[in-house]
């Protein structure tokens, strides 16, 4: 008997119901009312991710100092407990005793929380969506986030402060969430334009957001509660971007078409957070055994990449510090310089690549790490440490992009949420882990073998998508 088929708006056919197709499926050209319709949804994303990531990293310039503050106020709890643990794990690789690098490995910890909680929660934000709708999922994810603020904004202790943090953490589904609507309105041929966008909006977050974090810094770096201003910019700019999408952002994903189950988020909760759930893409269904091993593959790529690439990315402070004696103002400009060639590669180079070369990109941005990497361990002059940097930068523009949309094609329309939830997933759990083993090679071994190491194991994904490429051809 034959099976019914749909062509989604994505471009993919795939037999009415649940399954999902794969790159091999078919594809249609948008009329230009729909095409304009894309390009307006995409520059939503764009412009509600900028708003986002510009209150996210605000805070970054100012955990040593909240860390510092919190230290004089909580010599009990949860923050004694953090800092026994941090001190343990000091001793343990052997990293000096000093405020700088105590903050450093402190804020680490901190950090590897906040990704650790999004493991936890961007599938199920994901799933839900495929059941909900985006719109509603992306307006709870920011009211989330908007109450971390606040929270953040009241936190006169500690653990006050790491509430916040675990809100924010849980919270934070609205990057997956952008990357399932750029797939929902664009076809395969336009989607790397949508997903650049999402990566030049990271990069103008992470360039611009520290530095007004800073400026904070300096104007209130006297007052008990000096925290307050920026966390208020921060709930600002949260409410402004929770007004921005309730105005603007159109459902993409139309009743019709969502997962029918809504029981079926928490029916597959183990399969939604087990690693080996998640690795295998369990909770998608897809229309051939090709399919599935291309897609575990694409996750074990993003997460090698990620683990290997946030290990060093963690210990590139440290390096600078001691290779060439930085300050934080210099280690500010050092990152802002990695920021403007990121936002300039993937402005002009990634939204350009055309619909099927993603994987010879990947490739191409992994080749260039390795020696980088290489560079990094040996340089002993700024210009050689820059040069590896652009290459670093290079990477980094590229590499996510391209394989966030050459996963995007996999799945039904009404699983999308749940592939890029996955998916986003597993680069939290790389993000979650990896600076503690950086971390321990970096202070037992030296920055030599660290960065040596990191290029040696970043052959493994690179193996992986030379063998998808392969497998193409």
């Amino acid at each position: 008997m034959a099976v019914e088929t749909r062509q989604s708006r994505n471009g993919q056919a795939s037999p009415k119901g649940k399954e999902g197709g794969g790159p091999a499926a078919g594809s249609k050209a948008l009329n230009g009312q729909e095409e304009k319709k894309m390009n307006r949804t995409f520059y939503i994303v764009f412009l509600s991710l900028i708003i986002d990531l510009l209150a996210f990293t605000v805070i970054l310039p100012l955990l040593p100092s909240l860390l510092d503050h919190y230290g004089h106020k909580d010599k009990h709890g949860l923050y004694a407990f953090m800092t026994n643990s941090v001190s343990s794990f000091r001793q343990f690789v052997g990293a000096p005793d000093t405020p700088k690098w105590n903050s450093v490995l402190f804020g680490g910890v901190i950090g590897s929380l906040f990704s650790f909680l999004q493991f936890l929660s961007t599938p199920f934000i994901g799933a839900a969506s495929d059941v909900y709708g985006r719109r509603p999922l992306m307006l709870l994810c920011m009211v989330g986030v908007a109450s971390s603020y606040v929270l953040w904004m009241l936190s006169d202790n500690f653990t006050l402060f790491v509430i916040a943090r675990i809100i924010g953490g849980v919270s934070k589904g609205n990057v997956s969430l952008s990357t399932a609507i750029v797939t929902d309105v664009s076809t395969p041929e336009k989607r790397g334009k949508g997903m650049a966008l999402v990566g030049v909006a990271f990069s103008i977050g992470f360039v611009f957001g520290p530095s007004i974090g800073a400026m904070f810094s300096f104007m209130d770096k006297d007052s008990e509660r000096f925290y307050v201003l920026p966390a208020i910019f921060c709930i600002v700019l949260a409410l402004a971007d929770i007004l921005f999408l309730y105005v603007f952002l159109p459902e993409t994903l139309p009743e019709k078409i969502r997962s029918k189950t809504s029981s079926s988020v928490l029916s597959k909760a183990w399969e939604l957070i087990s690693p080996v759930s998640l690795f295998q893409f369990a909770s998608v269904k897809l229309n051939s055994p090709a399919d599935k091993n291309a897609i575990q593959s694409l996750g074990w790529v993003y997460f090698l990449y990620l683990y290997v690439y946030s290990g060093m990315e963690f210990t590139l402070p440290f390096l600078m510090f001691h290779r060439f004696d930085y300050n934080s103002m210099q280690q500010g400009k050092m990152f802002f310089f990695i920021g403007t060639i990121m936002a300039l590669v993937q402005g002009g180079y990634v939204r350009r690549v055309k619909r099927g070369k993603e994987i010879k990109v990947v490739t191409q941005g992994i080749l260039v790490l390795i020696p980088s990497f290489v560079m990094m361990a040996f340089a002993k002059n700024i210009y050689l440490m820059y040069t590896a940097l652009a290459l670093f930068s290079f990477a980094s523009a590229t590499v996510v992009p391209c394989l966030t949309t050459q996963v995007s094609v996999y799945g039904g329309s009404d699983q999308k949420g749940v592939v890029m939830g996955i998916f986003r997933s597993l680069g939290s759990l790389a993000r979650a882990t990896s600076p503690v083993f950086a971390a321990t090679v970096y202070w037992c071994f030296g920055a030599e073998t660290c960065y040596v190491a990191g290029g040696v194991f970043m052959a493994l994904p690179l193996l992986l998508t030379m063998k998808q490429r392969k497998e193409k051809l």
